[in-house]
């Protein structure tokens, strides 16, 4: 099944030895660099199958400056020492949280630096069925061979087993539960079976380094919930949002520019506008204001990926349209989208905040900021 990559905040990467025409690369391409570097270097004992010891993931993942190795996941590190010693165990890793608090990235990180590629990714879907995780036929060779190796198309479950890759399952909930079920005898028994074919060919054994890691946002699990058998096999770990303030400004700053770059946005936002978009996507998100004053929040998702987004957007109108890296007006306009995804009334929440707690704040930002609610729509 073709994968689909969700945009995840990160700090800016170094890009060299990426296509520079790929809008998303993999992260074992756009860190290719680094992953060498850690690789040649690792002299630490690694797990059957793994391509570098734990110490040189936990680098890999939250950095090292001795090393010149970037900080890729900005959040507890203790989460991920418990989900590196998961997937050295033969039990699958859950990463539940909040949409947009970087599961799918921290995934992927950790299957670029442990398998080596990220790319064995199933999304969940309501029309994901079996075959789009196992395997299929080429139905041309089907008929003229009937079932045979040559004719089978694997799929990322067979691949992930029979070459012992870290196989990533996206948004899994959103999946129908018969589809969800046909992991439990390759998490627990490590084996896939084939009924067409014949003899040694009939099962795929799992080989070192073969291990799952899941996705699911709290908003969505409810969707298709996941039987007790399955949960059974997964070790469930929560990523939540950034709670500093600073850390969030941090991250927002960097991805944006990063994301400005590949726009061939040379500029970016200011520092005193960033700020306020960090700012208000806190207040909104938490229903409260910095000086913990209790407001109406919005019942759309507010996370960092999110306020990335927006930024993005603000400093790519402002540069296409007028040359420069953004405004306050951008800001107003860009939020109404993502304000009213999910509920007419967050348009309304939102325009109570600008009215109500912007028009009470100082500082230029702030002040065109409240000058331009008149283009929220409605």
């Amino acid at each position: 099944m073709a994968t689909t990559r969700k945009k995840n905040a990160s700090p800016t990467p170094a890009e060299s030895g990426t296509a520079k025409d790929v809008q998303r690369p993999p992260a074992e391409s756009l860190y290719a660099e680094e992953l060498e570097r850690l690789r040649t270097q690792d002299d630490a004992p690694k797990p059957p199958g793994w391509s570098m010891s734990l110490h040189a993931v936990r680098r890999f993942i939250l950095g090292d400056e001795a090393l010149g190795v970037q900080r890729k996941f900005v959040g507890n590190p203790s989460l991920v020492d418990r989900a590196m010693v998961t997937l050295a165990t033969n039990r699958g890793l859950m990463l539940v949280g909040e949409p947009g608090t970087a599961k799918s990235l921290l995934s992927e990180l950790l299957a670029a630096a442990i398998s080596g590629t990220s790319t064995l990714t199933i999304q969940g879907g309501a029309s994901v069925t079996e075959d789009q995780i196992k395997y299929s036929w080429n139905y041309a060779l089907l008929v003229s061979e009937g079932p045979t190796p040559r004719a089978l198309v694997p799929a990322p479950l067979y691949t992930g087993m029979k070459e012992g890759k870290v196989v990533r399952f996206e948004e899994i909930t959103r999946c129908p539960i018969e589809v969800q079920d046909s992991l439990l005898s390759m998490l627990s028994d490590r084996v896939l079976a084939v009924p067409e074919l014949r003899d040694e060919e009939a099962m795929v054994f799992a080989k070192d380094g073969f291990n799952v890691i899941a996705t699911a946002n709290t908003r969505d699990r409810g969707v298709n919930e996941m039987s007790a058998a399955l949960k059974r096999r997964f070790n469930f770990e929560t990523v939540f949002p950034i709670g500093d303030f600073n850390t969030e400004l941090s991250l927002v700053r960097n991805e944006t520019a990063r994301l400005l770059k590949r726009s061939g946005v040379p500029v970016t936002p200011s520092e005193d506008l960033l700020e306020v978009l960090v700012t208000t996507f806190r207040e909104l998100r938490a229903g409260e204001t910095s000086d913990g004053q209790a407001m109406e929040r919005l019942s759309a998702v507010l996370s960092t990926a999110e306020a990335v987004s927006v930024a993005h957007a603000v400093g790519v109108r402002g540069y296409y349209l007028r040359g420069d890296g953004g405004s306050a007006a951008d800001l107003v306009e860009t939020l109404a989208g993502t304000a009213a995804k999910d509920s007419p009334e967050d348009l309304k929440r939102l325009r109570s905040y600008l009215e109500q707690r912007v028009a009470r704040r100082t500082g230029p930002q702030w002040r065109a900021l409240y000058e331009a609610r008149h283009l929220l729509p409605g």
